[in-house]
């Protein structure tokens, strides 16, 4: 997995410094692969959740059942 993906700069400039819970890519189709990079990189450097973020991330996990977390420990 990758921690950075390809977008137009509007969808950058929207997303700025918010979390899952606050903003999602526009394309429904890449929520679950989304999701699944932000959990990585939480677990690759042992970062926290709130609550919020965490419980958001969890409703999206349970609309993907067939992806996968896949994270390294950092170096």
């Amino acid at each position: 997995m990758t921690a950075l993906v390809v977008v137009i700069a509007k969808s950058n400039r929207a997303k700025g410094h918010k979390d899952p819970t606050d903003w999602l890519p526009p394309l429904v189709a890449v929520h679950c692969r989304y999701a699944a990079e932000w959990v990585s990189t939480k677990l690759r450097w042992s970062l926290a959740a709130d609550g919020t973020e965490a419980g958001t991330l969890a409703g999206i996990a349970r609309r993907c059942p067939t992806t996968t977390v896949e994270y390294q420990l950092a170096a």
